[in-house]
């Protein structure tokens, strides 16, 4: 008897099998046996060594359970390794997750749904549980392939279908919690893995039902497409800096395979998502992506480019108040080239064209978008960079439609930008690199061009919102109450500017309001633009210099070949423009003088009143025949300058006129010159074949020549001398001060224009002479000096 019983010894089975056979029941549906499994875990808390053996054998047992198709079974044991998971925190956990990963697979490999929705479920507790000593060996590649094809079930029962999908979602999900944490581990956002998890969650997001829904309104929880969007938060947000891109390209390469790009309502929710969930420090890659996305697609239909496009401008609108990355300029260039090469490669197609005028015109959107972002230093200094875009030609012929059209993009871009800088001070908002071009442009043929030039001046002249009252041509008699104007004393900083820049204005006011192709909306804009210069700049120090300005006018118009039409608009300017100066500057006799002179046009010479001159339902017929002005239409200069000196002002300098053509170190591009250092053909010779002293000319003296200069009269050029000699000194005692430094400035600007001009057309690398010949000499320490310097 007690040999029997020592064979009943050896043959009985393992104390922690005998634990994990007594948890499963008779009937499995009464699930486990709670205080056997209280056993079974105290047993693996307290012999942790065992834990690895408890889940191999448990593997065998659903492995038996699995092949006999006894699914009560698979469940109790599932349910023991969750528990058994979830109590042990022990160092020999990794073997036990072995076994358990081992168990998921094969559940995941069956065919029957429950089991795959049991084995997802078991898989997401395991994600969940916060391992002491993470294995780093341990492999995730079946589990996301896995879970991505149970993303894209497609069975015929709608109920199985939304279970399964929901499942590989949340198996996706637990994966990347899983991994996501330590980098040691598998990582997870190598493009390997991303290219299976995020086309999954797009692939669930994208359905219409769900996209139709109103954003406030209660959600299916249960929704592949809830739940697909909620993991795709939750991805977006887990990235780092270095795994922004790793997400964005798959979504980006998602909605190019299935052309979602147009229309373009799931592209722009999928980027609402990213730009809300991703850290606002990253918002910035989001942008670069989308751009070099742009990029790719440069010869793309241009729907497809609109469409980006339009999620770009998107994305920047949630991006407000952050960075846009550290190479401002570079998005501006980028998509400046884009708006340049839609305008140079435009198709002949009408519909084919309005998409590219729609994608051009949401360029210019986003780059004002993209602007409202920068400061308003930055904005400035992209408006200059904008402006150093426009194109320059040489001379008119090589002005054809097409750049034509480009110029008027620019101009609105231009414009776009304009409106989102904020005006504080004249001198940071025109600094002379920017308004010098502008106010070349400004006198373009083009008149539609001209208007939106005087529309960006307007912009940026206007701090008091006053711009959009003084659109009409008008002579109310009450001008602050009837056009609710705003107005505030003139800062110092503004009227140092206009003295200094003033005749930039003036001179390209007047040769505006010259230009024969003219148009009511251009002299409108200009009225405008001269009024709001006497609003935000029209200091006591320049009044008399604005009112010089009306009187220039006057006289141009006078002397000018313009048609009848333009001269009247030009007379009715002067008037209206000299009664709102008169009442902001509070000028009681000035504005008794102009009411009376007002009277009187208007039964004389009603054409020459803004009510006659901008009426655009006028006809040839409704001007005078005659081509006449009487003097006492006109504003007297004598009058005007009596009231300017009862009032106190010193109107000495009306009667002197406006200086001429104001130069800049950017007028040598706007016209032809006969000394225009691009038309000189310098032939640029080698040092080796050209004489170090320049090649001039030697004059041949002959006797011949001796007789003609004797022979010559010299009266005629001593006359010029003392000509110019006079001009000269006229110029220094009676001309404004601000005048005669304009002309210093001019002559030192246009040397240093040729002077640069002049490098830059040596070339880059030339040979170094000096170079070459200390090369060629012999060291000092070779040298053989006489005896007698030797000591």
């Amino acid at each position: 008897m007690p040999g029997c019983c020592g064979c009943w010894e050896v043959l009985r089975p393992p104390r922690y099998k005998r634990l994990v056979d007594s948890i499963f029941p008779a009937n499995p549906q009464d699930g486990l046996v709670k205080n056997n499994m209280d056993k079974l875990t105290f047993y693996a808390m307290t012999t942790s060594e065992k834990l690895d053996r408890i889940g191999m054998y448990l593997e065998q047992r659903l492995s038996r359970d699995i092949s006999r198709h006894r699914i009560g079974f698979v469940f109790v044991a599932m349910d023991a390794l969750d528990q058994l998971l979830v109590a042990c925190h022990a160092h020999s956990l990794n073997l036990f997750v072995e076994s358990f990963l081992k168990m998921v697979q094969k559940l995941l490999e069956c065919e029957e749904a429950e089991l795959q929705i049991l084995a997802t479920q078991s898989f997401i507790k395991f994600a969940n549980i916060e391992e002491d000593t993470p294995s780093y060996h341990r492999r995730y590649d079946f589990f996301v392939s896995k879970f991505s094809v149970m993303s894209h079930n497609a069975d015929r029962n709608e109920n199985v279908r939304v279970k399964i999908r929901g499942a590989g979602l949340l198996g996706l999900q637990g994966v990347v919690r899983k991994t996501v944490s330590d980098d040691l581990q598998v990582n997870i956002w190598d493009p390997v893995h991303m290219d299976k998890i995020v086309p999954s969650l797009l692939f669930n997001m994208h359905t219409p039902e769900f996209m139709s829904v109103n954003t406030e309104s209660p959600r299916d929880e249960e929704h592949p497409a809830y739940i697909a969007e909620m993991v795709f938060r939750d991805l977006v947000c887990r990235a780092s800096y270095g795994n922004v891109k790793s997400v964005l390209q798959p979504v980006l390469c998602h909605i190019d395979n299935h052309r979602l790009w147009v229309p373009n309502e799931f592209a722009v929710k999928c980027f609402k998502i990213i730009m809300y969930s991703v850290q606002q420090q990253y918002g910035y890659l989001v942008i670069q992506m989308l751009m070099s996305h742009l990029d790719t697609h440069t010869n793309s239909d241009p729907s497809i480019k609109a469409s980006i496009i339009e999620v770009l401008y998107e994305s920047v609108l949630i991006s407000a108040g952050g960075s846009i990355g550290p190479s401002v300029l570079d998005v501006f260039n980028t998509l400046l080239r884009h708006l340049k090469t839609s305008v140079d490669n435009k198709s002949p197609e009408g519909e084919k064209r309005n998409m590219e005028k729609k994608f051009e015109e949401a360029i210019i959107n986003t780059i004002g978008e993209f602007a409202n972002n920068l400061p308003d230093y930055q904005k400035i200094e992209i408006m200059m960079f904008i402006m150093g875009k426009f194109p320059q030609f040489s001379n008119s012929e090589e002005m054809g439609f097409m750049d034509n059209y480009l110029q008027t993009m620019l101009l609105k871009t231009l414009l776009k930008v304009a409106t989102k800088y904020k005006t504080v001070i004249m001198n940071n908002a025109f600094p002379p690199e920017f308004l010098h071009p502008l106010l070349r442009i400004s006198l373009l043929d083009d008149p539609g061009l001209r208007v939106v030039v005087q529309e960006i001046l307007h912009t940026l002249l206007d701090r008091h919102d006053n711009a959009s009252k003084l659109k009409t041509v008008s002579i109310p008699k009450d001008v602050v109450s009837e056009l609710d104007l705003t107005v505030d004393k003139v800062p110092r900083q503004d009227s140092l500017f206009m003295k200094k820049n003033g005749i930039q204005f003036y001179w390209h006011i007047l040769e505006n309001l010259q230009m024969e192709s003219n148009k009511a909306d251009n002299f409108e804009a200009i009225f405008c633009t001269m009024c709001l210069i006497t609003i935000e700049m029209g200091g006591d120090d320049i009044l008399v210099e604005l009112i010089r300005l009306a009187l220039d006018i006057q006289s141009m118009t006078i002397e000018s070949t313009l048609p009848k039409t333009h001269k009247c608009c030009n007379h009715a300017i002067v008037a209206a423009y000299l009664n709102v100066l008169a009442q902001i500057t509070n000028m009681s006799p000035l504005v008794q003088y102009l009411s009376d002179l007002f009277e009187l046009r208007r039964k004389e010479a009603c054409h020459l009143l803004p009510e006659f001159a901008f009426n655009r339902s006028n006809r040839d017929s409704s001007y005078p025949k005659e081509d006449k002005v009487e003097e006492k239409w006109l504003f007297d200069q004598t009058a005007l300058q009596d009231i300017l000196t009862e009032c106190g002002h010193d109107a000495s300098r009306l009667s002197a006129p406006l200086a001429q053509r104001p130069h800049s170190s950017m007028d040598s591009g706007m016209v032809n010159s006969m000394s225009d250092i691009g038309s000189i053909n310098i032939e640029l010779d080698s040092i080796e074949s050209s004489p170090l002293l320049a090649r001039k000319k030697v004059e041949e003296i002959t006797v011949e020549s001796l007789k003609k200069m004797l022979a010559e009269d010299q009266s005629v050029k001593r006359e010029e001398d003392a000509k110019k000699r006079q001009e000269i000194f006229e110029t220094f005692q009676n001309a404004p001060f601000e005048e005669i430094v304009a002309r210093a400035e001019a002559k030192s600007n246009c040397f240093h224009d040729k002077l640069y001009e002049i490098l830059e057309m040596s070339p880059p690398s030339s040979p170094d002479h000096t170079t070459k010949e200390s090369q060629n000499a012999v060291p000092v320490f070779e040298m053989q000096f006489p005896s007698l310097y030797v000591y």
